[in-house]
């Protein structure tokens, strides 16, 4: 995951003052890291009858997609509120510095879906967990989650105990 790590800067005081950002845009240029990171993410995951990937607006939404794309199966998108045009299920978060709302379509899963959870990163576990959440109230199963980075010093896999979780990156 070194070769991964090296497409990863550190930019600091963003979104805040005293916030190190983990931007991994040259990641996601560098095609050759793009795909490892891709088939690093659903690597644990093949087997495990996934029937759908779900991804957090907005990296996750790039990661998911592709996938979903690699795995043959479907993207749910998981939104900011006010994005989606049918009817939705909604579920409000905390973050490191704020607060969020995440939504779905009420009819993007049923009972029948295993869903495999993709976003780019996890730091408190809040936006995760909200979407596993979501998912749930969708009636469908969280066959786990994964992420490019996880910063590990904000705990965030210890609101997801309840769920499988894969991470290529820590820091």
């Amino acid at each position: 995951m070194e070769r991964l790590k090296a497409r990863i800067r550190d930019i600091p005081d963003f979104p805040q003052p005293g916030v190190v950002f983990k931007d991994i845009t040259p990641l996601m240029r560098d095609p050759a890291a793009l795909r490892l990171a891709v088939h690093q993410l659903l690597h644990p995951f093949l087997g495990e009858q996934i029937t759908a990937v779900a991804g957090m607006e907005a990296r996750g939404f790039v990661f998911g997609a592709l996938v979903a794309w690699e795995l043959g199966v479907g993207f749910v998108p998981l939104r900011k509120p006010g994005k989606l045009p049918y009817e939705v299920h909604s579920v409000s978060y905390d973050l490191e510095y704020g607060s969020n709302t995440l939504e779905a379509h009420t009819d993007a899963l049923t009972g029948e879906d295993r869903v495999l959870l993709i976003d780019d990163l996890l730091a408190t576990g809040g936006t995760a967990a909200a979407s596993c959440e979501l998912v749930e109230r969708l009636g469908a199963e969280v066959a786990g989650c994964a992420f490019v980075v996880e910063l590990d010093f904000l705990g965030g896999r210890q609101r997801l105990r309840d769920y499988r979780i894969h991470s290529l990156v820590h820091y």
